[in-house]
This record gives structure tokens, C-alpha cells and sequence, in this order.
């Protein structure tokens, strides 16, 4: 039982690849820095980006537009996502222009834009550039170069969606009120006088070596062999309290009020946590209980279940193997094929759309979504 119709859903993978146009060989990564005019141009003058799109993320609410999300009331924050070739510039280069566009100690939003619209943020795709991203993260503390000490959330990354086309290149656009408005913000003079005589990056030292870049080749995101689920102080710092209390200490959202539990688009399913790849939206059906469900795991090796006897009843919960993370429960009122129900919660996954999945190393997934 699917949620699409296959002629619904060619329709809509179309219109995913045309917003989203993704070459060989390249990969995807999503910051916030305040005015994604700025931050698009920015990361558009680095070396190895082909583009950088302006848009949302961060948010729940669905295909918002710029008037609702400047508003301060959506919670999406203005981004860019940046498509770039990793034998060229890898993400830690990416890491270094960032920082060196935006103020990574102010919460609050940045420069003259104040809200949580322009909040900053590292949306990390996965588990090897949260690791990238931590790291960098700390080695900028060390370097003590703020008065402020560095905050800059890395959280994991959910959706994002492009913005209306007039802010697509504004600095190209509209030139002149680009250059008023970004001198005028206070953007520049900020970070030349930080970085100093460092603000110029060679990017020849950021770059992987072909074999990185090779698609054939195992991805690091999917090598849990040696996983180590990291401590509960340092995942309250990358979840949402949400996220925490469902995954850690196994929690239950409210149905019908959660950020999958309608999803309709092709992707695959993945832990919070560790990225483990859990269900495909080939196997998802409309229950009617408003959370998330699925006939089946799209991958046994990482979901297990275990008996479950709190609120006085005998269940039988869903944790992902790795990390451990309590994803909900398997009933047996499902429909065929496999006449079971994996009733998930929403904030113990992060969903990855089709278009994305190749560059985030689930490749060997994609025939399973397609189906």
C-alpha cells in the first residue's frame, strides 16, 4: 500500500530534480549564516562550487515562503545549500569560508538581521561531516579569535526548501543593492577584522584525493564497525529536546503533530543519531494513526526489537542497533506484504529525499525507494 501513485510520483521526482540539479561526483552541504544573499554569493566564489541555493532549513513547516519565514514564526532559518566537487574543495574548506562569512557566537541571528530566521547553523548530511564539523568547531575555539565564545549549533540535517527564484543570485540581480546592503550590514568589516591577514583561504590544501570522491567506494557514513554512540551531554547539544527525550529516553510525539507522519516524497529514512538507514518511503502507508508506519525495515541489519512492558502492557519496541535509539513499535495489524505496522516517531529519524540520497552514501538504497 503506497502513499503515490507512480505516475504522482515520477511527477514529483521531476520537479526534485530540476530545483535540486545534482552532477556526478558532486556532493551536498547546508549552512546558515545569516542572509543567504550574502552567504550564497560567499560560498559561490569558492573554488569547486558549481552552485549554492538559497533557501529554508531547520524548520517543520512545509514549503514555507520568504514573508512567513521572515516572519520569525515558521522556525526555518534562512540557508544555502551548496553543490561542490570534493576533488576540488572537500568540506572542511567549506568549513574555513564559513566561518570566515558570518559571526559564529551570536545566537540571536547576525549583523543587522535579528530573529531566529538568521539564526547560524551547521546542517551536517552526515556522520562524517558532523565529525568534520565538530572538530573544525573546536579548533576555532581554540584559536581564540572572538570575544564571544563560539556557539554555532551542528545539527542534523531534516529538509530544505529552495527559495523563491528572485532571491536565486541576488548579487547578481540586483548588484547595486547587494553591495548597499551587505557594506551597510556590517558583514564584512566583522570578519576582515577577525581573520586579519588570514581571511584568504588556499583551498589547494582542502581537497580529497580522487579515491574519496569515487562513488564506487565504500562510504564513511555507512560504516558502523567501530560506532561509538556519543555521550548523553553531547547529544543534547545535537538533538532537539523533542529528538532527545524520543530517542534517548524513549518518549512518544503527540500523532498528528509531527514532521513525517504525511510525508509523501521518495527518500529513505534514517537514525537521528547515526544515520543507520532504517525504512524506505516505498515501504510507508497511511495508517490513520498519525505517526509515521511501515510494513518493514528497509535494511534488517539495523533495526532490532525487544520486548517492551511499560504503561502495563506487553509491546514490542523498535530501536535502531547502533545507537541504540528508541524509533517506536511493531504491531501486527499492518497490511501486506508483511501484515505488520512499524509505528515510528518522527523525531528518532531524519528523512533523506531520493535526489539526495547518492551524495549522503546510501546509493545501494535507491533501487529499494524506487520500487
Amino acid at each position: 500500500m503506497k502513499l503515490l501513485t507512480a505516475a504522482l510520483l515520477s511527477g514529483l521526482l521531476l520537479l526534485s530534480v530540476a530545483a535540486y540539479s545534482k552532477e556526478n561526483g558532486e556532493k551536498i552541504a547546508t549552512f546558515a549564516g545569516g542572509c543567504f544573499w550574502c552567504v550564497e554569493k560567499a560560498f559561490e566564489d569558492v573554488p569547486g562550487v558549481r552552485e549554492a541555493v538559497s533557501g529554508y532549513a531547520g524548520g517543520s513547516k512545509v514549503d514555507p515562503s520568504y514573508e512567513q519565514v521572515a516572519s520569525g514564526r515558521t522556525s526555518h532559518t534562512e540557508a544555502v545549500q551548496v553543490y561542490y566537487d570534493p576533488s576540488v574543495v572537500n568540506y572542511t574548506g567549506l568549513l574555513q569560508a564559513f566561518w570566515r562569512m558570518m559571526d559564529p557566537t551570536d545566537l540571536e541571528g547576525q549583523f543587522v538581521d535579528r530573529g531566529q530566521q538568521y539564526r547560524p547553523a551547521i546542517f551536517y548530511h552526515n556522520q562524517e561531516q558532523r565529525d568534520i564539523a565538530e572538530q573544525e568547531r573546536e579548533k576555532l575555539r581554540e584559536q581564540n579569535l572572538y570575544d564571544e565564545p563560539v556557539v554555532v549549533p551542528i545539527e542534523p540535517f531534516t529538509t530544505f526548501y529552495r527559495a523563491e527564484d528572485y532571491h536565486q543570485d541576488y548579487y547578481r540581480k540586483s548588484s547595486v543593492r547587494y553591495w548597499v546592503y551587505t557594506r551597510n550590514s556590517g558583514r564584512f568589516q566583522f570578519t576582515e577584522k577577525v581573520w586579519g591577514d588570514n581571511y584568504d583561504i588556499d583551498f589547494r590544501k582542502f581537497k580529497d584525493e580522487p579515491a574519496m570522491s569515487d562513488t564506487s567506494q565504500p562510504q564513511a557514513g555507512l560504516d558502523f564497525s567501530d560506532y561509538q554512540k556519543p555521550s548523553d551531554e553531547t547529544l543534547r547539544e545535537q538533538l532537539t529536546a523533542m529528538q532527545f527525550s524520543v530517542s534517548q529516553r524513549g518518549k512518544t510525539e503527540r500523532a498528528f503533530n509531527n514532521e513525517y507522519w504525511d510525508e509523501e516524497r521518495a527518500g529513505i529514512y534514517v537514525d537521528i543519531v547515526s544515520g543507520e538507514p532504517l525504512f524506505s518511503s516505498a515501504d510507508k502507508f497511511e495508517s490513520g494513526t498519525g505517526w509515521p508506519s511501515f510494513t518493514q525495515p528497509i535494511d534488517d541489519d539495523y533495526v532490532v526489537t525487544k520486548t517492551d512492558r511499560s504503561w502495563f502492557m506487553t509491546r514490542t519496541e523498535v530501536k535502531s542497533r547502533h545507537a541504540d535509539s528508541h524509533l517506536g513499535h511493531v504491531f501486527e495489524d499492518g497490511p501486506e506484504p508483511t501484515g505488520l505496522r512499524y509505528c515510528m516517531n518522527s523525531a528518532a529519524m531524519r528523512f533523506i529525499p531520493l535526489e539526495n540520497m547518492a551524495a549522503e552514501g546510501y546509493s545501494q538504497y535507491i533501487p529499494l525507494v524506487q520500487d
